[in-house]
């Protein structure tokens, strides 16, 4: 093999090797987007789903129970809990919740809230089409605010036999400081495990 035809094989080792390389750290910066869109569409982890309005053009006679559960993170200055522990729903039926948020601080505070369903298996089942949780919330020194999320259980869930045994699904939310060590380690969680976000 002369100099040159071992220059040219040497060159295309190295443009490969850079490639993969490359690859590797745009898909390290592209896997929480992708993961949150994976989560999203399929439910994974128990992400609940998000759409503009409920479009089923039917309500049917399965009622599911939903529960509320509420936290807050160790610095995160805020009392907040569900007005109702939980409502009973028909599939397919809108259902309407709302919470409440008092900043027990003497400052603002700004929180965003991380949530998910259990049982997992019912996220890809469970849509939100109103929630505070789509934006960062923020409150004067004791003010109260009341969140209302409403939602509704896609019908779909009723030809999935995996689902039978569903008669509650709990919605959990924690709301978190903005910009907080606590908040990235949750969202670092919530984005590697499936069992994050309650």
């Amino acid at each position: 093999m002369s100099r040159d035809d071992l220059a040219r094989k040497n060159k295309r080792v190295l443009v490969a090797t850079l490639s993969v390389v490359a690859g590797m750290i745009a898909l390290a910066f592209a896997s929480v987007p992708l993961y949150d869109m994976f989560c999203r569409v399929t439910g994974w982890g128990g992400t609940t789903q998000m759409v503009e309005r409920n479009t089923s053009d039917r309500i049917y006679d399965r009622e599911i129970t939903v529960r509320f559960n509420t936290d807050v993170a160790r610095n995160m200055p805020w009392d907040f809990k569900p007005d109702l522990k939980s409502v009973k729903v028909k599939v397919g039926q809108d259902g309407l919740i709302a919470f409440t948020a008092t900043n027990l601080a003497s400052e603002d505070v700004t929180g965003t809230a991380i949530y998910n369903v259990t049982p997992l298996k019912a996220g890809r089942y469970f849509y939100k089409t109103q929630c505070f949780c789509f934006n960062e919330q923020t409150l004067a020194p004791g003010q109260t605010e009341h969140m209302p999320v409403t939602f509704f259980i896609d019908p779909e869930i009723l030809r999935d036999r995996n689902m039978d045994d569903v008669k509650t699904i709990t919605l959990s939310y924690t709301f978190f400081r903005k910009n907080s060590a606590e908040l990235e380690a949750a969202k670092e969680k919530f984005y590697n495990n499936d069992d994050s976000g309650s």
